[in-house]
């Protein structure tokens, strides 16, 4: 346990926004997004662990990236939806640890399963004939350890530099949950070097990712302009446009929050993006990812058909 160096017990969390007319709306709004996470994400878990044709390192990939984004926005959004439906906004100090914790490490898992995800791809289009042995069993069951190993000790390292600062003055977080900066700011001690770890150790994570998924992607886009075939062609471009689509909103928003000095923020802008991190991207990466795939639609419609003969 984390030595408590401070006077406060609990946290204020002063959410989206304050205005009370807006409490239900916003309320209604991340209990649809919250329950299309959690239908679109435990869905594809179990189609996946449902049907055996989906027994592939595509979708094994798949599977986990769907109950890390289950995982990381239920560490978030309950709590949200709490505060706007019977103002609940009070947070205890060990609550605020542990949503920070498993956030981050759920969050980092993320980065790099979207980096072997890339990997794989890379395999799949430019070695084809290789793919089998190239993404084995083992392989696959590595760089899955490897990513939530990296994760959990990614968020053991920033939670306990965070709450290794004394907290003495306000408790007050000018966000909707407990990130690292937004309650980092409120400590009373000299928070410099924290902050620097803070921005070198996650630069580090999201650059080394999106160097794996930037080489990945140009061997494939290569491939692709030598492919002689329409239709592979546009499939192959659809996959990789959707693929970056998604890699862009993670990134983009991890880069603007986290890789540079609490100084520069504004929470305003900073609860937007977080919005986006923490709701808006688990719930699409099912449909971005998987629903549009033609192998996840038949498996959906052979378990729906195979219910119904029952």
């Amino acid at each position: 346990m984390m030595k408590n160096k401070t006077e406060v017990t609990h946290f204020l969390l002063l959410g989206l926004t304050s205005d009370p007319s807006l409490q239900l709306s916003l309320f209604l709004t991340f209990l649809i997004i919250y329950t299309v996470t959690l239908i679109g994400n435990l869905g594809m878990i179990l189609l996946i662990v449902l049907d055996s044709h989906l027994h592939t390192p595509m979708y094994f990939f798949l599977g986990n990236l769907s109950l890390v984004d289950f995982c990381y926005s239920s560490a978030v959004t309950p709590k949200v939806m709490a505060g706007f439906l019977i103002e609940d906004k009070v947070i205890s100090y060990n609550d605020c640890a542990a949503q920070m914790f498993f956030f981050v490490a759920f969050g980092t898992v993320e980065n790099y399963l979207l980096a072997s995800m890339a990997y794989d791809r890379y395999a799949a289009v430019c070695k084809p004939l290789h793919y089998a042995t190239t993404m084995t069993t083992r392989v696959c069951t590595w760089l899955i350890i490897g990513s939530y190993v990296i994760g959990f000790l990614n968020a053991s390292i920033h939670t306990g530099d965070t709450f290794w600062l004394s907290f003495c003055e306000s408790n007050v977080v000018h966000h909707f949950f407990c990130d690292i900066p937004a309650v980092m700011v409120l400590s009373c001690s000299d928070r410099h070097a924290s902050e620097l770890i803070l921005v070198y150790i996650v630069s580090f994570h999201i650059f080394f990712a999106f160097i794996v998924i930037w080489i990945s992607y140009t061997f494939i886009f290569v491939t692709i302009l030598k492919m002689q075939s329409t239709a592979g062609h546009h499939k192959a471009v659809s996959t990789c446009a959707s693929h970056f689509t998604a890699v862009s909103i993670f990134y983009g928003t991890a880069i603007f929050m986290y890789a540079q000095p609490s100084s520069s923020h504004s929470m305003d802008s900073d609860k937007i993006a977080s919005v986006f991190y923490t709701m808006i991207i688990p719930m699409l990466n099912p449909l971005v990812y998987s629903l549009r795939n033609k192998d996840v639609k038949g498996a959906f419609r052979k378990i729906i058909w195979e219910a119904k003969s029952s």
